[in-house]
């Protein structure tokens, strides 16, 4: 796989390298980076099925809360430790990472679809413009060589911070209502979610689909190749008889 450029400039990325540059010196030699990754997808689990049990008790949204810190320490140390013990499988763990976030986003939200706070068609919408975005980034970073990890200044970190003071404000205020439309206010905190990165996805689009229109990003055409004719294998023969004969 070409070597891409990683570009990631939300506001915590500074902070946040130096937090797991710290932590990745000190796990122990047998933590492997899937290891990491199967503890951020469980911690994804853990987030759906606490949106779930709300339904019965809204003291389970914690578990959501606590879910979200597991799959921040799974999520970003993967890479990371692979990058610091300097074991990177390029090929492999590309794949492999943004597969498995991939199904645990679309676990997240469906858990959060099936609590009693945000109906599941809008959490689905919010899933469609999260997938959007996902497959610009990967489009970008083969076309593009850059593979961005964050936009508007923010990143997974700082959408979990979101997804973490809206849990805490469930807990608080219980699902209120949203004047008298029938929606409640994190129901339209999830659609202004959705309509941000479907916006921000056709914005990036654009601007990428303009900067490869310009001749320094056009493919120059291959050099004209001497092309051999292929003789017949019929022929072979009579013409190896001819030049014995001469």
């Amino acid at each position: 796989m070409t070597p891409v450029q990683r570009i990631q400039q939300n506001v915590l990325a500074a902070n946040e390298r130096r937090l797991l540059n710290w932590i990745c010196a000190r796990l122990p030699i047998w933590v492997k980076p899937d290891q990491l990754t199967a503890i951020g997808f469980s911690g994804s689990c853990l987030s759906s099925a606490g949106y779930i049990l709300s339904n019965w008790n809204p003291a389970w949204l914690f578990l959501a809360i606590a879910g979200y810190f597991i799959n921040w320490f799974g999520d970003s140390l993967d890479g990371s430790l692979a990058r610091y013990r300097n074991i990177e499988r390029p090929e492999y763990g590309y794949f492999l990472d943004h597969s498995v976030d991939s199904f645990a986003n679309m676990i997240l939200v469906i858990g959060i679809g099936l609590s009693p706070y945000i109906e599941l068609r809008l959490g689905m919408l919010a899933l469609v413009g999260y997938l959007l975005m996902s497959i610009h980034t990967f489009l970008a970073a083969r076309v593009m060589g850059e593979f961005r990890l964050s936009y508007l200044s923010g990143g997974p970190t700082e959408l979990r911070l979101v997804l973490i003071a809206m849990t805490s404000c469930m807990l608080g205020f219980g699902p209120a209502p949203f004047f008298s439309t029938g929606f409640s206010v994190f129901d339209v905190f999830v659609i202004v979610i959705a309509l941000v990165l479907i916006t921000l996805y056709l914005v990036q689009t654009f601007q990428t689909a303009r900067i490869l229109l310009k001749p320094v990003h056009r493919e120059t055409p291959p050099s004209p190749l001497h092309v051999v004719p292929l003789v017949p294998p019929s022929t072979e023969p009579d013409r190896a008889q001819k030049q014995n004969q001469n």
